[in-house]
């Protein structure tokens, strides 16, 4: 599990691609700090596992599904990235509840520049803008973020000069791809709605 708070921008050194999967190199001095195989790190949003830690670099592979339905296929070496370490049971909860499984992508429609924030309209599909909700929760490339503003298949996020400067989200652009995470909880929420319990009759005695 992560926070969506961003502990440092990385750097893919390596892209190793496979026919069914990918081995991912990137170069993070801070997330590799206690890094060993088997520990989870957040790339963009999505959760990977190290497999190989070198000095201040880590390889992760990346499997297929990954591949298609995050914007992880598309990277090359030299591209930025946002990092963060699962978190553990003792640290704060800064962001919110974000577990790296990326649901979706969205594209960058629009930005706003402000004197001391920027305002980003992200277009997504119907059926991932469904659980956004204004003034809730999301992650964007892995980052934490408050929705300031949702309509038909679009919504809006304010990103304070922490957040531009520490993170991705300081240097995407209209046209550009993102990853998506809604609230786990929204998810959760609509599966019960769906799949109603059993009545007092078919419960089991």
């Amino acid at each position: 599990m992560f926070t969506g708070i961003v502990e440092e921008l990385g750097e893919l050194v390596g892209f190793d691609r496979r026919a069914e999967s990918a081995g991912l190199t990137v170069r993070g001095s801070a997330v590799v700090a206690d890094a060993v195989h088997g520990a989870s790190i957040a790339v963009d949003g999505a959760c990977l596992t190290v497999v190989d830690v070198d000095a201040d670099r880590f390889t992760v592979d990346v499997m297929r599904e990954t591949l298609e339905h995050t914007t992880l296929g598309n990277r090359a070496p030299g591209d930025v990235v946002n990092l963060e370490r699962a978190v553990r049971a003792s640290d704060r909860l800064g962001g919110h509840i974000v577990q790296g499984h990326v649901d979706g992508v969205g594209t960058i429609a629009g930005r706003e520049r402000g004197d001391r924030w920027d305002v980003v309209r992200v277009s997504a599909a119907a059926d991932l803008v469904r659980y956004v909700a204004h003034k809730g929760s999301i992650a964007v490339d892995g980052v934490s973020l408050t929705v300031s503003g949702v309509g038909d298949g679009w919504f809006e996020v304010s990103l304070i000069p922490t957040t531009l400067e520490l993170t991705t989200l300081g240097r995407r652009e209209p046209g550009d791809v993102v990853n998506l995470e809604v609230d786990v909880v929204a998810k959760y929420v609509e599966r019960l709605l769906d799949r109603p319990g059993p009545t007092d009759e078919e419960a089991p005695r």
